[in-house]
């Protein structure tokens, strides 16, 4: 971590050697600027040569560590000087612009250009000030280096790495029976085939400690793995990846003596000769190399191998065996053990030589010691192996009560190998991955989340700023791929957002790298939970607040934090606004603030002025605030705001009006606000960095923004709702927001309602016309339309949408007939609401175009239909409401049987459409649908009922049949099959029908 601070620091340094034009007068000034600048670089590259060694040396020396801590505490201090002097450019850079724009009279702008130098002057002369007494500090740590005989970064020793053999004592091992028995039959078994491969490579993956080694030892000497290869051979590879002495060690195995054989062509010549027609396994334990050229000529002279060899790698990163040449049907990531098999590993280690009486007193503190190993079969052996010296129960409890950092023997046996992945990461992984022993431990990821509070932080630059969020993606897919991120799963009901969690041991491990930059407290005891307190320059905090009762945190000793993290899921925020003024006035040096609520209705009701104090601020959660009604205007003085997260903030009336000048906000997350947000206001243009607008709301009046404004937010990328679309009667100001252009744009909700307070101009409405001028990007997949008012839909570009897969029309009070939808090639899902004018859904609906319909004869003869309405359709679902006039589901015609429809559709629900008199033949007959869900509409639950309705025995064929709330049908195993066993809503990116209903009365 010091060495990533410290490089990035003298990155920034280089650009800072420019001495700005308007002090190069001031001789004096100018040149105190640049000798401090120069030393400061200076003494960082002299340091900066012995920090890989100084990094390596950190995890078992004290001494160093609190080296390391000194020079990052200083290396950070510089920073934050350099990005209060960029920020004091920018800001002014923003007013002088601003008042060029009003058009002063000569007098008063040369009165501004006169106080904005003396300005400048003041704040150059105290930056040289701040950088004199960094250099000072610099002195020291440089003096203090000398003691420690680093070694230069050229001749650094690497850290020690275990060398394995292919021996192992079954006894000792627990768990792992299944996993063997996959990859026994997986190397020996008749469907082994290896995928078409000559030489197949299969590759056991996972995090260091979780028994890779261990597990290809049990394959390796299984008795059929035994017999069924001619020959067998073991080699730890480790890195670096040195094929030379790889090849050797290959050639020995066959020859049984050591080689004088020089010249790596000689070497794998005589491999080639000696495997040729032998059926051969080959173990590569350990390999970190993501060099696929050192490899290749290796593996190529193996492929004259017997057909039925393999070759079997261990490895942490998923990356490497992939270049391995490993298939995703060959690469086994293992899992950690059960509790059960974590607690038989320790146990055996633990009661060794004890007696039963001993063993049973001990059980109840053993197996809560083994939840600590988390499944981690070296923390497993390790805490045996400790515990196998203490007697009594109270040394017991003093281990189950220790953090895992504490323990000597997890410092000395169990981190060395999780240091040695950290150790190869990049400089900008590491960053990354240690800031993340901010969280509290267990605590659920989320990817897109995590990027943002890297980016806050500055781990993501040095490419082009529209970027970063890309490089966030590249570098958390590296990581999880070398395993320090798991257990992720997509969530259905949160949009198939992917989550992570970290294992708690790494958890452990970065807090030890961390020990003395991270804090995490409670407010009721200032409990120390990861860091000593005394640490006062700690720069990533924590605090959970426990303690309902306003008592005053003790964060505020902590005044260098570049994060804090405040966790109200025990109570709300409301309690904060006490000391909300003295957070932002003493805390100054924040980059990452959440104050984000829990799930309650009670939060803060404003932010104090003082937040505009907060210079380098560049990430803001104020999610599910629900009481905040406004926002200061000095929040628009945060020039380095990059994301402002007010999802949920569902009182706030409006945004400040500056917010055109905070701009390099990049991430604007105001999704759930349009019951409460009156408007946008103008400036928001100019906000040419944004990429997250979730919410725009169109006022139609000229203090507000128009979606004209909407034109130069080029970048704008996910999801973009557009509400208050019927206070718009200028389609040429539609035109100009150019939605076309947005190409990164994936899901768009168009609300036609009208903002609170203003009347409707239906007599000069045109929806239609609006509709066709807010034409999307060719690659949207997503859209979704309420409250239109014109009696058809025919924008041209929808038909376009070849990449829609979700589709909702609501509302749509004055709609005749249904679009032609079925054209949609990758429509998957379908909501269709609140039709009230919508007598019949017809053949059009099917998008079949008439001579498709009259289809020659001949046609017919195919065994597959040539046509196909909804080819990709899986969930269809209708809702009309009591009132509606829905009577007919038009069937096919004798004519149109040709015609295939929705051959995928798994699940069909029907609500409040009681007039609908029956479902068409290709809906009943469809062997596709697992799901179908009939409520409020009596005629239909009438035919459908159980044995005695008149489509019964049409229907009777889908697993899974709800009418009327009450489940008639089920067959598990079929729903299972399918995924889901409870009906979810199609339209849940959107408000409830009883929010729109709501929203519609207001209006």
């Amino acid at each position: 971590m010091a060495k990533s601070i410290v490089s990035a620091v003298l990155e920034k340094l280089s650009s800072f050697l420019m001495i700005p034009g308007e002090i190069k007068h001031n001789f004096e000034l100018a040149l105190a600027l640049e000798e401090e600048i120069g030393k400061v670089i200076a003494h960082f590259q002299d340091i900066q040569s012995v920090l890989q060694d100084a990094e390596s040396k950190q995890v078992k020396d004290a001494n160093v560590r609190n080296w390391l801590k000194k020079l990052k505490d200083v290396a950070y201090d510089v920073d934050d000087v350099l990005d209060e002097w960029n920020s004091e450019k920018l800001k002014s850079q923003i007013e002088k612009e601003q008042k060029e724009a009003r058009n002063f009279p000569l007098l008063k702008k040369m009165r501004n250009s006169i106080s904005s130098f003396t300005f400048q002057t003041i704040l150059y002369y105290k930056i040289a000030s701040k950088l004199n007494g960094v250099n000072e500090q610099l002195d020291s740590i440089a003096t203090e280096k000398d003691r420690y005989k680093f070694g230069l970064e050229k001749v650094v020793e690497e850290p020690r790495r275990l060398i394995t053999a292919s021996f192992i004592d079954d006894e000792e091992v627990y768990g792992r029976c299944q996993e063997t028995e996959i990859l026994v039959n997986v190397l020996v078994g008749e469907n082994s085939s290896g995928g078409g491969l000559k030489l197949p490579v299969i590759s056991i993956m996972g995090m260091g400690g979780i028994g890779k080694t261990t597990l290809a030892q049990l394959v390796y000497n299984h008795s059929d793995v035994e017999c069924h290869f001619d020959k067998r051979i073991w080699i730890c590879v480790s890195d670096p990846f040195d094929e030379i002495r790889i090849a050797k060690e290959i050639l020995e195995a066959f020859k049984g003596e050591s080689l004088n054989l020089v010249g790596k062509d000689n070497i794998l010549q005589e491999i080639r000769s000696h495997v040729s027609g032998k059926k051969v396994l080959l173990v590569l334990d350990d390999v970190w190399s993501e060099d696929a050229t050192r490899w290749e000529q290796l593996r190529t002279s193996l492929k004259h191998c017997s057909p039925g060899s393999r070759i079997l790698i261990t490895t942490r990163n998923e990356k490497v065996a992939i270049i391995m040449g490993t298939t995703s049907s060959n690469l086994f990531l293992l899992n950690t053990l059960s509790l059960e098999e974590c607690w038989s590993l320790l146990s055996r280690r633990a009661y060794y030589g004890r007696t039963r009486e001993e063993c049973e007193n001990l059980d109840d503190i053993g197996w809560k010691i083994a939840e600590k190993c988390q499944g981690l079969p070296l923390a497993a052996k390790i805490l045996g192996g400790l515990l196998r010296f203490k007697r009594t129960r109270e040394q017991w409890q003093n281990v189950l009560d220790s953090e895992m950092w504490d323990i000597e023997e997890a410092e000395q046996d169990l981190f060395p190998p999780l240091f040695l992945s950290y150790y190869e990461l990049p400089l900008a992984f590491k960053q990354c991955i240690s800031y993340c022993a901010v969280f509290p431990k267990g605590m659920i990821l989320r990817k897109d989340e995590l990027i943002k509070l890297w980016m806050a932080q500055d781990y993501l630059k040095g490419v082009r700023c529209e970027e970063m969020e890309i490089v966030g993606e590249e570098y958390f897919d590296e990581l999880h791929m070398r395993s320090f991120f798991q257990d992720f799963r997509g969530d259905e009901l949160d949009s198939g957002i992917m989550k992570y969690k970290m294992h708690d041991i790494i958890h452990d491990f970065l807090l030890v790298l961390m020990k003395t930059e991270c804090v995490m407290l409670v407010n009721h005891d200032s409990e120390e939970l990861k860091a000593d307190l005394s640490c006062e320059s700690a720069r990533y905090g924590t605090l959970i607040r426990k303690e309902a009762a306003p008592t005053e945190p003790n964060i505020f000793r902590f005044r260098k934090l570049r994060s804090l993290l405040i966790d109200s899921s025990y109570h709300d925020t409301s309690s904060l606004r006490l000391y909300l003024p003295r957070l932002f006035d003493q805390l100054t040096c924040l980059r990452t603030l959440n104050l984000s609520n829990g799930l309650f209705r009670n939060s803060i009701e404003e932010l104090p002025d003082e937040i505009g104090k907060l210079v380098h601020l560049r990430y803001l959660n104020l999610k599910n605030n629900k009481k905040l009604k406004e926002l200061p205007e000095s929040l628009c003085g945060l020039c380095n705001l990059q994301t402002l997260n007010l999802k949920w903030c569902d009182s706030l009336k409006e945004l400040p009006c500056g917010i055109g000048k905070i701009i390099n906000l990049r991430h604007l997350e105001n999704d759930q606000t349009n019951l409460s947000l009156m408007a946008i206001p103008k400036g928001i243009g100019r906000l040419t960095n944004l990429q997250t607008l979730s919410l725009f709301v169109v006022m139609g009046n000229s203090d507000t923004s128009s979606l004209g404004d909407l034109q130069n937010l080029i970048h704008l990328r996910g999801l973009l709702k557009i509400s208050g679309l019927g206070a718009v009667c200028d389609v040429t100001e539609a035109k100009k927001a150019e939605l076309e252009n947005k190409k990164g744009l994936r899901t768009l909700i168009l609300d036609f309602t009208i903002s609170k307070g203003l009347m409707s101009n239906r007599w000069q409405r045109d929806d239609g016309r609006l509709l066709e001028a807010l034409r999307p990007p060719p690659y949207l997949e997503e859209l979704e339309i309420w409250w239109y008012s014109s009696p058809t839909i025919s924008a041209n570009w929808m038909m376009g949408l070849t990449k829609l897969s979700h589709v909702s029309l609501g509302y749509c009070l004055h709609l005749k007939s249904l679009p032609p939808l079925g054209k949609l090639p990758s429509l998957e899902s379908l909501y269709i609401g609140g039709m009230s004018r919508v007598e019949k859904v017809s053949v059009e609906f099917l998008g079949v175009e008439r001579e498709e319909i009259l289809a020659p004869s001949s046609s017919l003869e195919s065994p597959l239909s040539s046509v196909i309405a909804f080819p990709s359709l899986k969930h269809l679902e209708f809702e009309f409401f009591d009132l509606e006039e829905w009577e007919d589901w038009m069937p096919l015609t004798s004519r149109e049987e040709h015609i295939s429809i929705m051959p995928r559709l798994c699940s069909l629900t029907i609500n409040s459409c009681p007039k609908l008199k029956a479902l068409p033949c290709y809906v009943l007959h469809n062997t596709s649908l697992k799901q179908l869900n009939i409520s409020q509409s009596p005629i239909l639950s009438e035919r459908c009922r159980k044995e005695t309705g008149e489509d019964w025995l049409k229907i009777s064929h889908i697993p899974s049949i709800m009418i009327d709330s009450v489940r008639i049908q089920v067959n598990c195993s079929s729903v299972e099959e399918f995924g889901v066993l409870q009906f979810q809503p199609l339209h849940s990116s959107s408000l409830s029908s009883k929010n729109f209903l709501k929203a519609f009365s207001q209006n």
